[in-house]
């Protein structure tokens, strides 16, 4: 549903967001969503105390961002099908009783974040746990496990994931800076597909 996404009461929404009728949200209230946006069939998103999704982002199919804690995506981010994010967790210690049937003060759980910046890209079913910050640019791997920081412009893959060499950054700017200058008025203003393509 492009920019219908208003109906489903997110937060805000840019111009030219598909969110599939076959998404999942939950607490969309909670939602920011930026321009030229499209969220799969099959995606399940639970707001938690801030999610923001930027511009120029893919969400695919059968991916999860769960766990009630922050989390931030930045533009020209894409998430494969599968993905899974975690922004909380539970107590595997055994200071309390676990899963979301349990009341509080039984289960206590924390609540953390997740932060994807700009040109991340995440391959299929990488999981990725709370307190996470992947740095600008960086590529995972398919079935890569998230369990520390990533540093930006790195490719990282595996379970646990590890750097496996420097990604460009120079082209991929040249490029973000050429679509910026197509795509978006003197004021920095997005201009809608339909407004350019009169």
């Amino acid at each position: 549903m492009t920019n219908q996404a208003y109906t489903l009461g997110f937060a805000h929404v840019g111009q030219d967001v598909t969110v599939w009728p076959l998404a999942k949200i939950v607490s969309p209230e909670l939602i920011s969503i930026g321009d030229s946006v499209i969220v799969d069939d099959f995606v399940f998103i639970m707001g938690g105390e801030k999610t923001a999704i930027g511009s120029f982002t893919h969400i695919g199919s059968f991916t999860s961002i769960v766990g009630g804690g922050e989390f931030i995506m930045g533009d020209f981010a894409g998430l494969s099908g599968g993905v899974r994010i975690y922004t909380g967790n539970e107590d595997y210690l055994g200071g309390c009783l676990t899963n979301p049937a349990v009341p509080y003060p039984y289960r206590i759980p924390s609540r953390s974040f997740v932060y994807i910046k700009k040109h991340v890209i995440v391959g299929a079913n990488t999981v990725v746990l709370p307190g996470i910050t992947i740095g600008e640019g960086a590529a995972i791997g398919a079935n890569s496990l998230i369990t520390k920081d990533c540093d930006a412009w790195t490719i990282y893959a595996g379970s646990p994931a590890k750097a496996r060499k420097p990604r460009p950054r120079e082209r991929v700017l040249e490029l973000e800076d050429q679509l910026r200058k197509e795509l978006y008025d003197p004021c920095g203003n997005y201009i809608p597909r339909m407004k350019r393509e009169k």
